[in-house]
């Protein structure tokens, strides 16, 4: 009436281990593709914008700091924000580079 229990072959181990696997390995995929390449290359451009600064460029720094380069050095630049007026900041801190004439539209 009862019959015996014998014990089972396993499965097919090799195959099954790497499709647990396999979500997780995309779900990485996707996040590098959807947000650590364009930080990156965000990263890239605006150490490049930093780099190319030049003396009478007009920018804007991370702080709303509006202003023109007045002086460089290898960190920081200074910044003319008014008449008579200048503030030194780090290179880094510059976020955007304006087109020139920028600051004499807004007066």
């Amino acid at each position: 009436m009862i019959s015996n229990a014998y014990a089972q072959a396993a499965a097919g181990g090799g195959d099954a281990g790497f499709m647990g696997l396999l979500p997780i390995i995309l779900m990485f995929v996707l996040l590098y593709f959807l947000m650590i390449r364009p930080q990156m290359k965000r990263a890239k451009e605006h150490k490049q914008m930093v780099e190319a600064l030049q003396k009478g460029d007009e920018v804007v720094t991370s702080g709303g700091v509006l202003g023109r380069i007045s002086e460089m050095g290898e960190a920081y630049i200074t910044l003319e924000i008014a008449p008579n007026t200048q503030i030194s900041v780090q290179r880094a801190a510059v976020q955007t580079l304006l087109p020139k004439g920028t600051i004499k539209s807004l007066k």
